[in-house]
């Protein structure tokens, strides 16, 4: 029998406020542990929660950006369960009345394009963190995350493969990085993601029972999660077995999930409205303003990319998979107006560079300017195109201009073509036998005569002035 899978993702993004969502503690990353706390956030008798106007701002962005309907009426709810990193022992969550519904995002896997649903979007309260400590037999409670703004964005069961997982989720961190309501960092926890993983015959309607993935903490681990569990789930029901509802656990150094508990209903966590929040009313004025301050998302971009300098859509899609590599692109422009040129050097050399040492496009050990500079020396001969790549290498390392780089170790182009004629008529005189052979129809004997060129002029000679010349003179000889 053959199965398909039914993958639905639950994804946590972080809100770049500047304070939590219902008081005024500071939400950085990296504070020393319980220093950003308070009576609100640590649920202490008596207080009160007021809600953040910048999360109800920063959703709304998501919902609008990802084709969601924005509820004009939605409700704070208590989602009760205990943990030890829950003060409160509950968390305030959104449930039947979600702040943005029905919506969606394209994607592009495994060679074509697919829509991808998403169910809800909604607002809620980060929980605290557990330090285990390896030496000693207890854990720790650090509170500084309690009440940090998250929204959650749920998705339809609409993903098939490990790869459209994979591409829908950057496709959310990307959107979420445009619009600059959340930074992504998957290491810090502001971007986390939950898989919802079940199989069921090819061509059935009723889903199979599902397993919950946690502990997904890169793009690599999800996917190979949801991989590895579609074979393990395949495996047991073509031997017989019955899958179990669970939650599980992906160790990526065992390369395997491991059950961790039961995975609950809705209804065990006993949701009801929160009585400490009034209903959230949204008019009609308020989402229109927050729609008019959406910027150039990746897919509009994309578009203009593709139109506007000409590029091929693989080309424009990796330039706008990131805010900030689009934005090094066009300001490389602003120097040198060559887009096809320039995008080459971004998706080879640069990011060849950046991948290579681990880095992100901000820091780059080559500015946009001096990347732009370098391809003007190739565009006015200064420099040939395999000359330009050991300046590149040089920028690097030194971050010093290519006009320093090229003027310290003279690396300017011969174009002097009586100069370069002489080199090539003595070479000539100095290899009969490869000249008959040339002669013979054995052309690729000019490589020969070049390389010898590029030797006498340390790899300085013009490479078409060398070409040309070289015909010329090997078709005379």
């Amino acid at each position: 029998m053959q199965y398909e899978a039914v993958i639905g993702l639950e994804v946590h993004a972080q809100l770049k406020t500047k304070t939590k969502i219902f008081c005024s503690c500071p939400t950085f990353f990296g504070a020393p542990p319980n220093t950003h706390t308070c009576p609100v956030c640590l649920g202490m008798p008596g207080v009160l929660p007021v809600l953040n106007k910048k999360v109800v701002q920063f959703a709304m962005l998501m919902g609008i950006a990802t084709n969601c309907t924005i509820s004009k009426n939605s409700r704070f709810a208590r989602k009760n369960y205990f943990y030890p990193d829950l003060p409160k022992g509950y968390q305030i969550s959104q449930y039947e009345l979600p702040i943005a519904q029905n919506g969606y995002v394209d994607i592009q896997a495994n060679g074509a394009s697919k829509r991808i649903g998403i169910t809800r979007i909604h607002m809620e309260e980060d929980a605290g963190k557990l330090i285990h400590d390896p030496s000693r037999p207890y854990s720790m409670v650090d509170f500084n995350r309690t009440g940090v703004p998250l929204i959650e964005i749920v998705s339809d069961p609409d993903i098939r493969t490990f790869e459209e997982a994979g591409e829908y989720l950057r496709k959310l961190r990307s959107i979420l990085r445009y619009l600059d309501i959340c930074d992504g960092n998957m290491e810090e926890g502001s971007f986390r993601c939950d898989a919802n993983v079940s199989i069921r015959p090819e061509g059935s309607a009723v889903l199979g029972t599902r397993s919950e993935l946690k502990n997904l903490n890169s793009f690599k681990n999800v996917e190979k999660a949801i991989q590895y569990e579609i074979k393990r789930q395949k495996d047991i029901l073509l031997d017989g077995g019955k899958i179990i509802q669970e939650t599980r656990l992906w160790d990526p150094a065992k390369n395997s999930t491991t059950s961790m508990r039961g995975k609950e209903e809705a209804h065990d966590y006993r949701y009801f409205p929160d009585p400490d929040l009034l209903p959230l009313v949204i008019d009609d004025a308020w989402i229109e303003e927050t729609r008019n301050t959406l910027p150039e998302l990746p897919d509009r971009k994309k578009e203009r990319f593709i139109t506007e300098y000409g590029l091929p859509e693989y080309d424009a899609g990796v330039l706008t998979s990131a805010i900030e590599l689009a934005g090094y692109f066009e300001d490389c422009l602003k120097e040198f107006n060559n887009p096809k040129q320039v995008s080459n050097w971004v998706m080879g050399a640069l990011l060849g560079l950046l991948n290579a040492e681990g880095k992100t496009i901000e820091e780059s050990p080559v500015s946009s300017p001096n990347l732009a500079k370098l391809l003007k020396l190739i565009d006015q001969n200064v420099i040939s195109g395999k000359i330009a790549k050991t300046v590149f290498e040089e920028m690097a390392m030194t971050g010093k201009s290519p006009e320093e780089i090229v003027k310290e170790k003279d690396l300017v182009q011969v174009t002097d073509e009586a100069a370069i004629g002489d080199i090539i008529t003595k070479l000539i005189g100095s290899f009969p036998k490869e000249v008959a052979d040339y002669k013979a129809g054995k052309t690729k004997v000019t490589g020969f005569f070049i390389g010898r060129i590029m030797k006498e002029t340390k790899g300085k000679a013009n490479p078409e002035i060398v070409n040309r010349i070289l015909k010329e003179k090997l078709d005379k000889a």
